[in-house]
């Protein structure tokens, strides 16, 4: 079944080459101070892949952080009942998520001497290390502070489900990122990757199936309502 917004995006420019993608992060790094880049998409739209090849491609100048860092704890999301649905909105850290990007933004570059009071009379300037947590598949949790974030990195590329949506505790996202960016694969091909990446990770074909045509499609849906938001639509050939 396709999404609810597959087909033509009115309004908004499509872009279907990576060259051309990677021009247009370029572009962010040439503006002054740090930028922030979002990649939103359904899961398995190839954001990761698509945010990891501009990382490398833009090199020491450009981050990459994910949003998926900020999973709840598979403890937490039992305490809380919503260990079946993890994935959706409500079993992430938004806040946490939204103050990390907020403080990325605050942080002054090597070229900003005079950064941002941080509340203690101290300012950003002179460079500061952000630290992020990373989440692993292989486990099921996030690490903190694995992602180091110094004060080399210009663009900050950051990918995930929920950059664009309009509700709290998501809504302060959007309004810290210079662009975004929305993946819209096929979504025959979409839905393969999203099984397959389950199996490999645990899953029976059964469970993997099961898991992606259901909690995952309803999230799938409730990102798809947010294209609108987006500055472009991606649409990459197969990679």
């Amino acid at each position: 079944m396709p999404l609810p917004t597959s087909g033509p995006a009115p309004g908004l420019p499509v872009e279907t080459g990576l060259t051309a993608l990677v021009d247009r992060a370029r572009g962010l790094l040439e503006r002054p101070g740090r930028a922030l880049l979002g990649i939103t998409g359904a899961p398995a739209a190839g954001k990761s892949t698509l945010a990891g090849l501009l990382a490398r491609e833009l090199g020491p100048a450009a981050c990459l952080v994910p949003m998926d860092g900020y999973h709840l704890a598979n403890s937490v999301l039992l305490a809380l009942g919503r260990r079946d649905r993890k994935g959706a909105p409500d079993t992430f850290d938004a806040g946490g998520y939204t103050a990390l990007l907020r403080r990325l933004r605050a942080a002054a570059g090597p070229d900003e001497p005079n950064g941002p009071d941080n509340g203690v009379g101290e300012t950003a300037g002179g460079g500061e290390t952000v630290y992020a947590p990373r989440f692993h598949r292989e486990i099921e949790e996030s690490i903190a502070g694995e992602i180091v974030i110094g004060p080399e990195a210009r663009l900050v590329i950051t990918e995930g489900n929920y950059l664009l949506l309009p509700d709290a505790p998501w809504a302060g996202v959007r309004p810290l990122l210079d662009e975004s960016w929305y993946v819209e694969p096929d979504e025959a091909l979409r839905l393969r990757r999203l099984v397959d990446r389950h199996v490999e990770f645990g899953k029976s074909p059964a469970e993997a199936h099961a898991w992606a045509h259901g909690t995952d499609q309803n999230n799938a849906a409730l990102i798809a309502r947010t294209r609108a938001h987006a500055d472009l639509v991606v649409r990459l050939p197969a990679y």
